[in-house]
């Protein structure tokens, strides 16, 4: 493992943009509200006023779908919203807004990045989440997602929450600011105060990926009956998707303990990041079937019992991670007990499952606090020299951090190359 880079960058102000270049080199989330019905014993407790940013210059958008290496990057931050209670998930809307997700609240706000305007979202969909979620530790909303225009529900707003029977999937139709009533997608993921996964991402391939934790239920993670501790695939509607490794199984790949991240780069590589225990947080690349080794080992050193290694880890000090978003050029992993947004620089253009396919990890956008989530701006084209821009989500109200003046904060975060 890496050892963590030293603090060399200079203080990030989030009132206003800062340059940054980076040089070569959760424990656990909130309490409040309600006890969730866990579905297992807690054993384990480990886990995870507006100023409107500068337009973005808009960067030539990349002709090839290949990856790029840049060895350094800088990188730009503008607050976009304040004010946020304990934001979790973030989806780009089709009309450039952002959909937001606050945990403990159980409501979702809509953010316009031009004008950084908080909306709330009201409606029978926006009831239902207010009245049937469950909150306490890290359960409550969680993740949210958009169906992308040319997948089987375009436009149709997806959510993550935890409700008395378990974790469960919904989805419903945003109409100016007024959510519909909402229908069950996936249901029965077991649920606990802690480990309860929740991102929802859509791949490239239009199917929804739905990220489990074990709910504190260690066997669970291996058991492929159960959806604890799993990646699922699934249709808009919760079937399981064509070419799932059992056709008759939501399951995309097992033995996980907590994923929060989940991401594609430009080769249609599938990444995610996960909480360890007590030694290594990881990068996986992730494959369809395959077995990522939890309980039975944490970090590297499953693969000769037929589990796969992460990419890359970290000491469970120095991240905790939960958001995940990959750019041409790297994959950006949003650090809640590490304070910051860490770097997996990509090494190889053609992508590739092996660490050799990853650089070392770098530290970025240290001084904000716990970071929860971080999305790619799919409204700002992606440069063939690697430059992007990210939209990062504060969380030092969720219970765990210290919240200061304006938190939670909404930032745009621009990447590009250095020289």
């Amino acid at each position: 493992m890496p050892p963590r880079p030293g603090t060399t960058h200079a203080r990030l102000g989030v009132a206003g943009a800062v340059l940054v270049a980076l040089l070569a080199a959760c424990t656990g989330d909130g309490t409040g509200g309600d006890t969730p019905t866990p579905s297992g014993s807690a054993t384990e407790t480990r886990a995870e006023t507006s100023t409107p940013p500068e337009p973005p210059e808009t960067p030539t958008a990349s002709a090839e779908p290949g990856l790029v290496v840049v060895p350094e990057v800088r990188v730009e931050v503008a607050e976009v919203a304040t004010g946020l209670d304990a934001p979790w998930g973030l989806a780009p809307l089709p009309d450039g807004t952002l959909l937001v997700s606050l945990r403990d609240e159980r409501a979702l706000v809509v953010v316009d990045p031009s004008t950084g305007a908080v909306a709330p979202v009201g409606g029978p969909g926006a009831d239902e989440l207010r009245d049937g979620t469950v909150t306490g530790g890290e359960a409550g909303l969680l993740g949210v997602a958009v169906g992308p225009a040319d997948g089987d529900a375009p436009g149709e707003v997806f959510v993550h929450r935890t409700a008395q029977g378990g974790n469960e999937v919904l989805r419903g139709t945003l109409t100016g600011g007024e959510l519909s009533a909402l229908t069950p997608v996936v249901q029965g993921i077991p649920a606990a105060s802690t480990h309860d996964g929740g991102r929802l991402a859509f791949g490239p391939d239009g199917y929804l990926y739905v990220a489990t934790g074990d709910a504190q239920q260690r066997g669970t993670s291996q058991d492929p009956a159960s959806l604890a501790g799993k990646i699922l695939r699934v249709t808009g509607d919760g079937a399981p998707a064509p070419g799932n490794p059992d056709p008759a199984s939501p399951v995309w790949s097992l033995g996980h303990r907590n994923v929060q991240g989940l991401a594609w780069d430009a080769t249609g590589r599938m990444l995610a990041s996960e909480f360890g225990q007590d030694t290594f947080d990881e990068l996986n690349v992730v494959e369809p079937g395959a077995n990522y080794g939890w309980p039975d080992v944490e970090g590297a050193g499953g693969a000769g019992a037929g589990f796969v290694d992460p990419v890359t880890t970290w000491a469970t000090d120095d991240a905790s991670p939960s958001g995940l978003a990959a750019t041409r050029e790297g994959a950006y992993l949003a650090g809640l007990r590490g304070e910051m947004l860490w770097r997996v620089p990509f090494a190889s253009p053609d992508g590739g499952a092996s660490p050799d396919a990853f650089g070392a990890p770098q530290a970025v956008l240290t001084d904000l606090g716990r970071l929860r989530t971080v999305v790619v701006d799919p409204a700002t084209p992606q440069g063939d020299d690697g430059s992007a821009v990210l939209y990062v989500l504060t969380n030092n109200t969720d219970g765990r951090g210290e919240p200061r003046d304006g938190d939670d904060r909404l930032l745009r975060v621009r990447i590009s190359p250095v020289g």
